[in-house]
């Protein structure tokens, strides 16, 4: 098996074990991450209803430096804002088997300076 296929596969498996325990309620929605090579992508959602109340991501909003932790701490500024114009203040971060480090710390550190908890 090839590397990169059985790192996606391990990443699968940490992925189901955390979706296990953080479900995303009406009242504290779950802030789901996801990272490319070249991208971040960040989006709210109510698992309940099925419904995406607030995304944010470096390609729709043209972040220059999308790959890096720069780019991250943008996209995590971007979507606390929206958050907060929908109503949402209180969020359960669900890292999609990514390690928290890195560009995935950097979107949490600033979706939290801008006013999301978790």
């Amino acid at each position: 098996m090839q590397a990169t296929k059985l790192k996606n596969v391990r990443r699968t498996r940490r992925k189901i074990g955390i979706r296990k325990n953080v479900i995303g309620t009406p009242d504290r929605p779950r802030l789901s991450v996801f990272r490319s090579l070249t991208h971040i992508y960040a989006q709210i959602i109510d698992d309940h209803s099925g419904r995406t109340l607030a995304a944010a991501s470096s390609v729709q909003d043209k972040v220059a430096k999308g790959g890096n932790k720069e780019g991250a701490t943008v996209v995590g500024k971007i979507l606390a804002e929206r958050a907060k114009a929908a109503g949402i203040s209180k969020v359960a971060f669900d890292r999609s088997g990514f390690k928290f480090h890195g560009r995935i710390k950097a979107l949490a550190d600033a979706a939290r300076k801008a006013g999301l908890q978790f």
